[in-house]
């Protein structure tokens, strides 16, 4: 096997599902068991007025995804699954991720308006 970018980038996607993973289990943790929803949500890193009310949906998102990335990262340690498969996978499965949570945060400040500030003198 000869080393170029491709098997460092294959290398990196692999690695990365570990930490991905943990965050997305920590997020759903919280939301489920501690009953945080300082992370639902999010935009411009301010939670919604009501989070408990998104909570549900971004808890299912963090689940699913930390659970196929599970799955992906015993199938590839076991040899079950090849290369386009689990990289096709563990890919769609981030993007989803962050375009769910990124339209669930839409949805959550669709009706919050910012602050209008002072006018400068």
């Amino acid at each position: 096997m000869v080393f170029d970018v491709s098997v460092a980038l294959t290398w990196i996607l692999y690695l990365a599902l570990f930490p991905m993973a943990f965050f997305w289990f920590r997020r759903a943790w919280r939301i489920v068991v501690k009953r945080d929803f300082s992370e639902v949500a999010l935009k411009g890193g301010m939670p919604p007025p009501t989070p408990e009310k998104y909570a549900p949906f971004e808890m299912i998102i963090n689940l699913v995804a930390g659970t196929v990335a599970t799955v992906v990262i015993i199938s590839v340690g076991l040899g079950q699954l090849d290369y386009n498969t689990w990289t096709a996978i563990a890919g769609s499965t981030i993007w989803c991720k962050f375009f769910l949570s990124f339209a669930l945060s839409r949805q959550a400040h669709s009706g919050v308006r910012k602050p209008k500030t002072a006018p400068k003198a």
